[in-house]
């Protein structure tokens, strides 16, 4: 379970800026922000946000555009468990109120954040073409990990997918594994394994892979 620790502390409006950018689930010019929520993310609060990682702002042209990174997506899973900013106020508590509200939700649908904002339809576990099925392993893996680079079990990932075909997942996970960024391995200690572990074991080469990590 994710602590406050966790979770940077934030002004209210570079949490209200992180929010944006999750409900829209797309990268977001300034004037973009302006227009939909009437405000942009400039100075410090955009030097904050780059220097903890939570976003990219591409500033080769005007005006600066910017998207979570993948510890973005973490931290605003998690933001509902610290504390309320100080500086904030009852706007600033009843939006992590929602957020955490929003939380259980999507945990009890087996549903991610990043899938979530950018369903079009009734949000339900469904089959996936195979093209995205590498995009929902890696909001899964966001969803679990604490980290970046942290380890998560493949049983908790397909736990996360359970709408989608077996032998999709399997061949997302075997094509991650050649990637950077990716690592895929099996149980240092087989012993440790138990039969959902064993189950959710990905096939690659001649072993049996139970964890996923990506990041650094």
């Amino acid at each position: 379970m994710t602590s406050p620790a966790d979770v940077p502390s934030l002004t209210p409006n570079q949490i209200n800026a992180l929010v944006v950018l999750m409900v829209e689930a797309r990268r977001l010019t300034n004037g973009e922000l302006r227009d939909l929520a009437g405000f942009t993310l400039t100075g410090k609060d955009n030097k904050r946000l780059l220097d903890l990682g939570l976003v990219e702002t591409d500033r080769t042209s005007r005006p600066f555009a910017h998207e979570l990174t993948d510890e973005g997506w973490r931290v605003m899973r998690h933001l509902h468990t610290a504390p309320p900013p100080k500086s904030g106020g009852s706007a600033t508590r009843s939006l992590l109120t929602v957020l955490a509200n929003l939380h259980r939700s999507l945990d009890r649908l087996r549903v991610s954040h990043g899938d979530f904002f950018t369903q079009t339809g009734e949000v339900t576990p469904a089959a996936t073409a195979p093209l995205d099925v590498e995009a929902l392993v890696r909001a899964a893996y966001r969803d679990l990990a604490k980290a970046p680079g942290a380890w998560v079990g493949l049983a908790d990932v397909r736990d996360r997918l359970a709408g989608t075909d077996r032998a999709s997942v399997d061949a997302a996970l075997r094509a991650m594994a050649g990637r950077e960024d990716v690592r895929v391995i099996p149980a240092a200690n087989t012993k440790s394994l138990t039969p959902r572990d064993r189950e959710a074991a990905v096939r690659i080469g001649n072993e049996d892979n139970h964890a996923l990590a990506i990041g650094a």
